[in-house]
């Protein structure tokens, strides 16, 4: 089964956690502290490998968990930082976060690799926090948690040839009849649900990919029928072979059908318009062909070239392969070649987001709620009076007591922080 679009859960590996200790070693005076910090967690990395071809794998398994890192140890030892977890995915994948819509990574090269959720830092031991006013701390931190989001993983083919037109004109028996593909072949409507993939191969050695995608009716671009399954994929080929059904069996006139194609590909993608294409003429063993292709080429205002082929008789098949290996010869894999690359930052205007909001829930209670709050309680180790205190001190510095008196909050009243339940202190 062909999979080229999932949504799935990635957890990366929350931090160890920091270790309050201390030197009792004989004949050692003045020991003081010696908890370790704990190790990194584990990230979540998706690695290209060019022997997949379909992203069947996050079918059935939809959630990734990378391991948390080893806690911090005694006489200053550092936790292990944990492995990542590495996902193998197919070349052309793209990966969006599920919330933002924001493109994460561009998959596209083989071993290509890039970090969806990063692991969360382990916590500093009690070693980290001596000062000469406090040289013997009893206070360390927990472990910060790793990065978890929904994500939508696409794939996108990456074919040298993409066969484009309505249903019906004969693209699955075209791939089937130049390629070892085998291809669902129907005579009805959206016979193909999920692109083909065949290698083609001319009788001078020069071969191809050549990828059959779902046929497309007026409005793709708007996900009309199969919409954005089928128009994805024709982002990343090179050559766009259009096959028209010349002998008009169905009734439409072949140069509408031309034009109709031709507008969806521009409205879906502009680029898509100035991209190579070869058109074919097929079913021309059928009545009423010859003379469709002489009106055709007369209302032709593109320079694109013509082949009339029949799938069927296979004549003028062998000439089409030939006109398609070398339109391939001529344009490169990479618009720019790897080495002339340039490696680059882009730096991205990001409004800084605020570290709390309080709201109000039906009982009365206050509610904080904010991503810098949240990590820092996470990191907080409550067991220990000291760690209090400093999370209490870090509260008053990002302003939450002035804040929650502004909003009429006093003494007594419930301020709640995720699954937690505080009394507001004067």
């Amino acid at each position: 089964m062909f999979v080229d679009q999932v949504k799935v859960y990635v957890k990366a590996g929350d931090g160890g956690n920091g270790l309050v200790a201390f030197r009792r070693e004989k004949y050692v005076p003045m020991g003081g502290p010696a908890g370790g910090d704990g190790g990194n967690g584990g990230d979540i990395v998706f690695e290209v490998d060019e022997g997949l071809n379909t992203l069947m794998d996050f079918r059935y398994q939809k959630h990734f968990k990378a391991k948390r890192g080893e806690n911090g140890m005694s006489k200053g030892q550092h936790g292990k930082n944990s492995e990542p977890l590495v996902l193998s995915v197919p070349p052309g994948t793209t990966v969006r976060d599920d919330d933002t819509g924001q493109v994460i990574a561009d998959l596209v090269e083989h071993k290509q690799r890039a970090v969806i959720a990063q692991g969360g830092r382990g916590g500093r031991g009690n070693i980290r926090f001596a000062t000469a006013r406090n040289p013997a701390p009893e206070l360390a931190e927990n472990g910060e948690p790793g990065r978890e989001r929904y994500i939508q993983i696409e794939l996108k083919l990456i074919a040298d040839v993409g066969l484009v037109g309505f249903p019906s004109v004969g693209k699955s028996t075209l791939l089937s009849v130049v390629s070892a593909a085998k291809p669902k072949i129907a005579d009805y409507h959206f016979t193909t649900l999920s692109p083909n993939l065949g290698v083609v191969e001319t009788t001078d050695q020069r071969s191809f990919v050549m990828a059959d995608l779902p046929g497309l009716i007026e409005g793709a671009h708007e996900g009309v029928g199969l919409g954005h399954q089928f128009l994805r994929h024709v982002e990343r080929t090179r050559v766009i072979v259009h096959v028209i059904d010349m002998a008009a069996s169905e009734g439409r006139d072949p140069y509408e059908d031309y034009v109709a194609i031709n507008n969806e590909l521009k409205e879906y993608d502009m680029a898509l318009e100035n991209r190579p294409q070869i058109i074919v003429a097929n079913k021309m063993d059928m009545p009423g062909a010859e003379d469709n292709l002489k009106e055709f080429k007369a209302n032709m205002t593109d320079e694109f070239p013509v082949y009339p082929i029949s799938t069927v008789t296979r004549e003028g098949v062998r000439e089409l392969l030939f006109a398609v290996a070398d339109l391939l010869d001529t344009i490169p894999k990479e618009s720019t070649p790897i080495e002339e690359k340039e490696e680059r930052v882009v730096y991205k205007y990001e409004p800084e987001q605020e570290g709390f909001q309080i709201t109000r829930d039906p009982d009365g209670a206050f509610v904080l709620s904010g991503e810098r709050i949240e990590k820092l309680f996470r990191m907080t180790d409550f067991n220990r009076d000291e760690s209090v205190r400093r999370f209490s001190r870090q509260m008053r510095g990002m302003g939450i007591d002035e804040a929650l008196r502004k909003q009429g909050a006093e003494d007594g009243d419930t301020v709640r922080l995720l699954d937690y339940e505080f009394e507001f202190i004067e």
